[in-house]
């Protein structure tokens, strides 16, 4: 039986957000996109959680969390 995808937690903070798209162009999947001036997250499916988008941000404005509660779960038994 196939499990689902824990699809990753994106959240982008428009307070501290320049507008600067580096981490559109640095995401290899396509899953943020602009809109007008910020990101939005345009393809959580497509996310594989390598984190290129956080750790490119100069101003620490986005963060990708891993969704590993199914992991943790697993790794109680």
């Amino acid at each position: 039986m196939k499990k689902d995808k824990k699809l990753p937690d994106i959240k982008i903070n428009k307070e501290w957000c320049k507008g600067c798209a580096i981490c559109v162009e640095f995401c290899p999947h396509d899953v943020l996109a602009m809109n007008g001036a910020y990101p939005e997250v345009v393809n959580l499916e497509a996310c594989t959680a390598c984190q290129l988008c956080d750790v490119r941000c100069p101003d620490f404005a986005i963060t990708v969390n891993k969704n590993e509660q199914e992991e943790t779960n697993e790794a109680k038994k």
